[in-house]
């Protein structure tokens, strides 16, 4: 049963990995994937859970005298019904919910123009001006948004700056770099870095402490690489005309400062209230819910014309929320049939070491989705208790390994085109073949990988 568990898995790993080659969506792969690892691991629960769980088995058959007198199977059953997929459902949707939030929120400030706010003010024609200021934007942008819409904004952008493909492609290339990497050092900006901040592994304040300065060194050392490439100034593109809108400048960017105002402000919420992020994330979506009813009431436009939360709800990425449900209820599995905690026994025997161990990781999740990855990786290392010494130390709440994972797994993504959402984003708008990004950027981003990897190894050494 776990041979079939474990197979299950890495055949629909590989698949998802395989989108484009299958052309089946990864989103219908997951669901697929984390629905059937349910059903088997449900059949198998008369094996599995006497003997995984066998003292939380003994204890909610103790609770629940009903089932006192039924057989093993049933019981087990009953155990997985009501607690496993109970425990998984709630962890799960705590994250889901918050991505929920933050999406709606992005949404709605790109869907008032809010983020014009920005790109209008970037009129450079200096051909390496230009590149350090569409990364500083997209490491910025990356760290409030997510790397995913912050790749759409400034692709979009790029192609009003930029006619030349060869050099467009450039451009674009390091914005999937700059993504990724503002992306690891922010609570809110990555999947991977929300799933830890949410679970509880980390904390906003140690995150951006001790990770933001190697994210910048691992932007920085393939940004110079490639700035040495572009030479001269830009050729003037022509002007656009802009189409008469509703709204005002003055209210985008009002619209603006209240949606980014309203991200930053969740992990300062948390930090106060200790309430789960998810709680905060709806908590401002609610404000600014409020606030668009009462600023479209007073604009008396037709209702076509206006763009309350409804309808930017339903413009958000479902897909993707999917495909998180789907792989996290996979991996949920995995941690319930004992697969996961079995694995970290293998590495704690064979390894033994936090930075080689996160190291791996990070380039694995240059091949596969560094989603699944970060989940599979708290499954299997539990969060240590304060006090803890030696090895265990390392997985306490801003641990180590923690803060590392954060880091790796989100700029190793970077190291292949496919390897991380701004990728493959990059890769769908501009047509950059996984060939040239391998030959151009992929050394490039390697080499900003291991720097940043070795400044925050020598920050480890100087201040912990």
């Amino acid at each position: 049963m776990v041979l079939t568990l474990i197979l299950l898995f890495f055949i629909g790993y590989f698949c998802i990995a395989m989108e484009h080659t299958l052309r089946i969506d990864k989103t219908a792969i997951a669901l697929l994937l984390g629905m059937v690892m349910w059903i088997v691991y449900a059949l198998g629960a008369e094996w599995l859970v006497p003997l995984v769980n066998s003292e939380e088995l003994a204890a909610y058959i103790n609770d629940n005298p009903r089932i006192a007198g039924e057989a093993l199977a049933q019981q087990s059953l009953d155990f997985v019904l009501n607690v496993k997929i109970v425990e998984a459902l709630g962890d799960i949707s705590q994250t889901l919910f918050f991505l929920i939030g933050a999406m709606t929120i992005v949404e709605l400030i790109d869907v008032h123009g809010g983020f014009t706010v920005i790109t209008d003010h970037i009129a450079t024609r200096n051909k390496r001006k230009l590149l350090y200021v569409l990364c500083a934007t997209t490491f910025v942008f990356s760290a409030v948004l997510d790397n995913m819409t912050t790749t759409i904004v400034m692709i979009l952008l790029l192609r009003k700056l930029v006619s030349d493909k060869f050099e467009r492609w450039l451009y674009a290339g390091m914005i999937i770099i700059a993504a990724n990497t503002g992306g690891a050092w922010s609570p809110i900006g990555d999947v991977t870095t929300i799933m830890l901040w949410v679970k509880g592994n980390v904390t906003a304040p140690a995150l951006i402490c001790f990770v933001l300065l190697p994210s910048i060194v691992a932007m920085l050392v393939p940004m110079f690489g490639t700035a040495k490439m572009l030479k001269g100034r830009l050729s003037p593109m022509a002007q656009e005309t802009k189409a008469e809108s509703e709204i005002s400048p003055r209210e985008r960017k009002t619209i603006f400062a209240l949606g980014v105002g309203a991200l930053i402000f969740v992990p300062i919420f948390k930090t106060i209230t200790h309430l789960p992020p998810f709680v905060g994330i709806l908590l401002v979506l609610a404000f600014l819910w409020v606030f668009t009813e009462i600023f479209y009431n007073g604009k008396m436009l037709d209702r076509s014309r206006e763009h309350r939360l409804p309808k930017v709800i339903s413009k958000i990425d479902m897909p993707s929320i999917l495909f998180f449900l789907g792989i996290l209820m996979a991996v949920s599995v995995l941690d319930a049939s004992g697969i996961l905690s079995a694995t970290a026994d293998f590495l704690d025997e064979k390894v033994h070491n936090i930075y080689i161990i996160n190291l791996l990781l990070g380039v694995m999740s240059s091949i596969f989705d560094n989603v699944p990855l970060v989940a599979g990786v708290m499954g299997m290392y539990p969060v240590e208790a304060p006090g803890a010494v030696g090895y265990a130390a390392s997985f306490v709440v801003d641990g180590t390994f923690w803060e590392f994972l954060s880091y790796c797994a989100g700029v190793g993504g970077s190291l292949l085109i496919i390897g991380s959402a701004a990728g493959v984003i990059a890769m769908g708008l501009e047509k950059i073949s996984f060939g040239w990004y391998l030959r151009r950027f992929s050394w490039l981003a390697f080499l900003g990988y291991i720097a940043g990897a070795a400044v925050y190894i020598l920050e480890i050494i100087l201040f912990k």
